[in-house]
């Protein structure tokens, strides 16, 4: 039996997957000497654990009913296959608020113990369809009707989606729920599951391969429900028709939805490029010269900086994004603090903008050199970080003094995987030299609209929590040195941003 994965504990583990709306289907039909095992051990991995009995004739339900915790059992009164078994277990976990569902058979050939790299999956590709790849799968002894089969479908698949698996025949996948299209339409046997991926495609669901363990008991303790020259054909029609809804419905599809994926990334850059080297840079540069630069001038450049973030956030400047805020302990900033937010795009720096007028940013040379708004920033005194600290110190006290808070962003790079990288010291070390609070600001979404090494904007919503004041009594009490307190508060920053991802991913 394969090891769990990771570090979570199981209790940890089935908080996780709750939050994230995720239960267990397993569909079966006659397999009564494994289903109990499959499900108790299924239970232990997930509390939300649901099973449809697809018209069993055997003892499955005297044996499921003698588990010590019940699954959740639906029972069909005739059989009516695969399809259908799944069919009803998705409508019933939709109805009853969850996400996502895992699937595994009942027959013993998947192993629930597995069910932590779906999870992992899940949260590395939130809203993707995860397909439990069996491993050596080449090596097993299977029948040849089987092994072909699989190359069958596979070959298909990828004629149909352009997109290749390696093993699209595997029952072990775990499917976002809300995202399952024309699912009244699919067929009632074994093949839905082939339809389910060909359709995901179509749609644009993203398909992610996740190696998985897989038993083949003795040729003579099979339970198969296999009938390979009906089956054959049946599946033959299949292709047939999914082969010639490709070319009116899933290729026109798939090209609208990149023109529109297009669109919405060349209006982004223009936007961006023909308002800040048309507008803003022109007009700033000519108003900070006509009467020379003054205290009133530059807290209006902070005004006009943060209602522009404003205007692009909550009104037109990033089609397909969605920007919300908490805000729950009522911080206006009226008091100067030291604001860390985690970094994952060149959108990171909007939110932080739209906080308050009285703000610094500590930014890299090519921000503050830029020619097409390297003027305004310079001109509203964010600063380098190249300089250090020790140079920086005495104009940041400056700021502060005047009421102005200091945004930084402690992982000094931006995250490629959204992942909260090592903080540095130096937003710990100003607090700590300036006795300024730190006020924490988690971001979610930025790294997914646009990640780091992409041009390519995606629809992804942005979320910023910004929470409580953390005063220098309460930051020393994390740890006596700033490299304690920078760990510390890594750790914090890890724990609140996974909170947040648990329960926005589940809309996605």
């Amino acid at each position: 039996m394969p090891a769990r994965s990771g570090t979570m504990t199981l209790e940890e583990q089935r908080r996780i997957l709750r939050d994230r709306g995720i239960c267990v289907i397993i569909p079966t039909y006659n397999n009564a000497g494994t289903v109990a095992d499959v499900t108790r051990r299924a239970m232990e991995q997930c509390d939300d654990v649901i099973v449809v009995c697809d018209g069993c004739t055997d003892d499955t339900l005297e044996r499921l009913g003698a588990l010590e915790n019940s699954p959740v059992v639906i029972g069909l009164e005739s059989n009516r296959g695969k399809g259908a078994a799944l069919r009803t277990g998705f409508r019933h976990a939709l109805e009853a608020g969850f996400s996502y569902a895992v699937t595994l058979d009942g027959d013993g050939q998947h192993f629930p113990e597995d069910i932590p790299l779906m999870l992992n999956a899940n949260q590395e590709h939130p809203g993707a369809l995860i397909v439990g790849e069996r491993k050596n799968l080449s090596e097993a002894e299977r029948s040849g009707g089987s092994k072909f089969a699989n190359s069958f479908s596979n070959f298909w698949f990828a004629v149909q989606t352009w997109h290749y698996l390696r093993d699209t025949q595997t029952g072990f996948r775990l499917y976002p729920l809300k995202k399952l299209h024309l699912l009244s339409c699919l067929t009632s046997r074994y093949e839905a599951e082939l339809e389910l991926l060909v359709l995901a495609s179509w749609h644009g669901v993203e398909l992610v391969s996740v190696p998985v363990n897989v038993y083949y008991p003795p040729r003579e303790e099979r339970v198969s429900h296999f009938r390979p020259v009906r089956d054959f054909a049946r599946i033959s029609v299949l292709n047939i028709v999914l082969c010639a809804m490709s070319l009116v419905y899933g290729l026109p599809l798939r090209l609208f939805r990149w023109l529109m994926t297009i669109v919405r990334t060349v209006y982004s850059l223009l936007v961006f490029v023909l308002f800040t080297t048309i507008l803003a840079t022109p007009l700033w540069y000519l108003y900070l010269h006509i009467g020379g630069v003054t205290e009133k001038k530059k807290l209006q450049l902070h005004h006009f900086i943060r209602n522009v973030a404003r205007f692009v956030l909550k009104v037109h400047g990033i089609p397909g994004v969605r920007f919300t805020m908490d805000n729950p302990y009522g911080e206006d900033f009226s008091r100067p603090a030291v604001i860390i937010c985690n970094h994952q795009s060149h959108l990171d720096l909007l939110p932080m903008l739209l906080q308050t007028d009285r703000l610094v940013v500590l930014t890299t040379d090519w921000v503050w050199k830029s020619p097409l708004y390297g003027y305004i920033v310079r001109n509203a005194d964010f600063l380098p970080g190249s300089e250090g600290i020790e140079k920086l110190l005495p104009r940041f006290r400056a700021l502060a003094e005047n009421g102005f808070s200091i945004a930084i962003y402690p992982e000094g790079t931006r995250s490629e995987d959204c992942s909260i990288g090592r903080f540095h010291q130096g937003a710990f070390r100003i607090a700590q030299e300036l006795g300024m609070d730190i006020v924490p600001m988690v971001l979610y979404g930025a790294g997914r609209a646009l990640p780091k090494k992409s041009l390519i904007m995606r629809k992804w919503p942005i979320h910023v929590e910004i929470d409580r004041r953390i005063t220098a009594g309460e930051l020393g009490e994390m740890g006596g040195t700033t490299l304690e307190q920078a760990s510390a508060m890594r750790r914090y920053y890890r724990r609140r941003y996974s909170e947040i991802a648990d329960r926005i991913e589940r809309d996605v």
